[in-house]
């Protein structure tokens, strides 16, 4: 019997990564390649972010891909001054959700934004790119569009 090989790209995926095996692991093969992606359900058209592998919509798993792009309009955001285990090095830094119509996205504000309190504001367009950490892992974050 094969020993079957466990996908653990997820351990590329921003500062600590909690998620062991999931079954949108292609999420961090396009974050490599400069892509920020979500799933769209090929039955229903419902599209996700983060992505999923089932819609409960219509209760399928036949999903596929779609990128992330264009502007979307920054709903609201948050600077953190306090951080869950893993993440207290990288303080302050402030989360945010933009909608992009159909779906909205959550994530954080590119710390290339001096002070996001003073320069953000509900209702800007902001946009969604590839990067990575300080310490190479892979994310994606929000910068003004």
């Amino acid at each position: 019997m094969a020993k079957k090989e466990i996908d653990r790209r997820f351990n590329k995926f921003g500062t600590v990564s909690f998620m062991g095996v999931s079954k949108t692991n292609d999420f961090i093969d396009y974050l490599e390649q400069g892509k920020v992606m979500g799933t769209r359900c090929k039955a229903c058209g419902k599209a996700f972010f983060p992505p999923r592998s089932d819609c409960f919509h219509s209760l399928t798993s036949e999903m596929e891909w779609f990128e992330v792009t264009g502007t979307g309009t920054l709903l609201t955001f948050s600077t953190l001054r306090y951080a869950p285990v893993g993440f207290e090095g990288d303080l302050p830094y402030t989360i945010a959700v933009v909608d992009y119509g159909d779906y909205k996205v959550f994530g954080r504000i590119d710390k290339a934004i001096a002070s996001p309190d003073e320069e953000l504001k509900v209702g800007m367009s902001m946009k969604v790119v590839a990067g990575k950490t300080a310490n190479g892992q892979d994310i994606y974050f929000f910068q003004k569009a």
